[in-house]
C-alpha cells in the first residue's frame, strides 16, 4: 500500500520534524535501519534509537520503548523499522508522546494505524524510505539544507 504522502507532506515533515525515534533501530551498520539512520543523522537530525536490545547506537543511548525515550527526549517523527503487523502499538505509543509524525519505511503499511494517527493530528508516512525521499527532496530544493536540528542551548 503506497502513501498518499505528497512531497509537500514529506517536506514538511523532513523540515520540521528535526529529532526522530527510529524504533527497531539495529547497532548491526550492515542493517538497512542503521544504514538509514547514519545517513539522516549525518544530514543533521538527531537519532533516538527505541531497541531493547541495544544500550548505544550511533552514539546515541537506545531506549527500550518510545515511552521511556519520551522521558528524556522531545521527539518529533517516528521513524518506524518494523513489521507491519507491528506497527498499531508503536503508532498508540507515538500519540501517547505527542509525536508530530510517524513514517513507516519502505515495505512498512498499516491501513487502521495509520488512519489512528491522522485522526490523533499526526501526519503519516507509508512505505517509503526517508533517506530517499529526503535525497530527492534535497536536491529539488524541497527541503531546506541549513536546518539544524531543535537542540537546547549549552
Amino acid at each position: 500500500m503506497k502513501s498518499h504522502a505528497t512531497p509537500e507532506r514529506i517536506a514538511r515533515i523532513l523540515n520540521d520534524c528535526r529529532t526522530i525515534a527510529v524504533v527497531g533501530l539495529s547497532p548491526k551498520p550492515h542493517r538497512a535501519s542503521f544504514d538509514v539512520s547514519r545517513y539522516m543523522q549525518a544530514a543533521g537530525y538527531r537519532i533516538i534509537p527505541v531497541n531493547p536490545n541495544a544500550t548505544e547506537v550511533l552514539g546515541e543511548k537506545a531506549y527500550a520503548t518510545l515511552r521511556e525515550a519520551a522521558l528524556h527526549e522531545k521527539i518529533d517523527l517516528v521513524n518506524c523499522f518494523r513489521n507491519s503487523e507491528d506497527i498499531p502499538p508503536v503508532v498508540d505509543e507515538a500519540i501517547a508522546i505527542g509525536a508530530r509524525a510517524v513514517w513507516m519505511q519502505l515495505g512498512v503499511a498499516h491501513a487502521q494505524a495509520a488512519a489512528t494517527a491522522e485522526a490523533a493530528g499526526l501526519l503519516v508516512v507509508q512505505d517509503h524510505c526517508i533517506k530517499i525521499d529526503h535525497r530527492v527532496l534535497l536536491s529539488s530544493g524541497l527541503i531546506d539544507p541549513q536546518a539544524q536540528p531543535d537542540r537546547p542551548s549549552p
